[in-house]
């Protein structure tokens, strides 16, 4: 089997195309459950966010395993397979190892070390679990990205300064307005973009801020940490005509400010900047030509950010050097995973043999006799397989160690554990 991960991301695509590719928390939670579904995927997370599209899985073939999931993807997302495929890339065991890696440490963003992405990666994760799609292979591989990227940004400065799109799209408002102390803001979506842009807003000295979101909860959360109001996602109309600034990043799959909007909602002696970070775009491209509606988008907020490219790339060598000793960890974890069951299966023969053994001789046996022999018996298994073990452990994962596997499965006449079902 082998860990694969198939996407497309800021790098391989267009935006057009990333926004007709990207799935909100619902298609996400569709697309593992279908993935997990096919004969080639055992496993399955789906991360889909602003700047990319990826499928991390267990399959039983990399070839067969890349073609399903590509059908998978073109098909969630309503895209022609072709078009797809040709901005598409696929990496399988170590290599796809090391890009989750990179990706949760900031590595591999539209910004580099942008902050966001790690909890992206937990909340793709975590779906994938509360979809059965995620169990012990794929679990032991997230842990190990998530531990990568908290040490990417303690230990080093990749996350210093303009770290993130929130906050580059902040600092854009900032240029462009010279104080955010007396506008009024909109911030439009509640998930992980909308909560960092709203901090991000506080800490500027914006005052006057309204939440809209689908969902109330989320918005009062947020709205409440930086003592803003909450409006309901029907009552944007009103958000555009009250607000001087908005910045606008939900999951919806389509825009969700018009042109036509605006030609009731907006003062015309107000002049209104848009900042839509959302994949897919969350506001129509005609509502660029409209007069005193400055509109910026994602990849304006890329150019904005890529300043500070300079301070953090200087991190850059430290990070690989960290995503190098974490897979090193990782590769120890799996193996010894690996040969967990392999070992368990060779003891519980040993055992069954001694435990058959001893009910044979049981009956010349008083009580006390028995246990005792229980107990040497059992002590002397452990001595006589304690080196075989950790031979097994210590070689897991690598040729040697599957030839070593091998004859312990022939030897021992065992079913080899590593070919049965979860």
């Amino acid at each position: 089997m082998s860990v694969l991960v198939v996407g497309v991301n800021h790098r391989t695509a267009p935006l057009d195309l990333l926004e007709r590719v990207a799935l909100d928390a619902q298609g996400v939670a569709k697309a593992v459950s279908g993935l997990v579904a096919l004969d080639s995927v055992r496993e399955a997370v789906v991360l889909s966010t602003c700047n990319r599209t990826e499928v991390y899985a267990i399959a039983e073939l990399f070839h067969r395993g890349f073609d399903d999931i590509q059908n998978v993807l073109a098909t969630a997302a309503g895209v022609d397979l072709d078009t797809l495929s040709s901005h598409m890339y696929a990496e399988h065991d170590d290599a796809a190892v090391r890009h989750l890696f990179s990706v949760a440490a900031g590595l591999d963003s539209m910004v580099l070390g942008e902050g966001e992405v790690l909890g992206q990666v937990r909340d793709a994760w975590e779906i994938a679990r509360a979809e059965g799609a995620a169990r012990a292979g794929l679990n032991l591989l997230f842990r190990h990205s998530l531990e990568t990227g908290k040490r990417a940004r303690t230990e080093t400065d990749i996350a210093r300064g303009t770290a993130s799109i929130s906050h580059a799209a902040v600092e854009m408002a900032l240029d462009h307005f010279g104080s955010l102390d007396d506008i009024s803001v909109a911030v439009v979506g509640a998930g992980v973009m909308g909560e960092g842009i709203a901090v991000a807003l506080h800490s500027h000295g914006v005052a006057h801020m309204a939440v809209l979101n689908r969902t109330e909860e989320k918005s009062r959360q947020i709205a409440d940490r930086v003592n803003g109001k909450v409006q309901p996602l029907s009552s944007l109309d009103a958000a555009l005509r009250e607000s001087d600034l908005i910045i606008t990043c939900t999951g919806a799959p389509e825009p969700i400010i018009t042109s036509d909007m605006f030609q009731s909602a907006i003062d015309n002696e107000r002049s209104t900047v848009i900042i839509d970070i959302a994949v897919p775009r969350d506001v129509h491209r005609d509502v660029c030509a409209i007069a005193d509606i400055t509109v910026l988008n994602l990849e304006d907020v890329q150019r904005w950010a890529d300043r500070g490219l300079e301070a953090r790339s200087a991190s850059v060598d430290a990070v690989r050097s960290i995503v190098d000793d974490e897979l090193d960890r990782y590769f120890v974890a799996s193996s010894a995973v690996q040969a967990a069951p392999l070992i368990s299966a060779l003891r519980e023969r040993f055992d069954e043999i001694r435990r058959d053994e001893l009910d044979r001789v049981a009956s010349r046996l008083d009580e006390d006799a028995r246990k005792a022999l229980d107990v040497v018996t059992t002590q002397l298994l452990a001595k006589l397989l304690h080196e075989p073990s950790v031979r097994l452990r210590l070689e897991a994962g690598s040729p040697r160690g599957e030839r070593l596997a091998s004859a312990v499965v022939d030897l021992f006449n065992l079913d080899d554990p590593n070919t049965g079902d979860d």
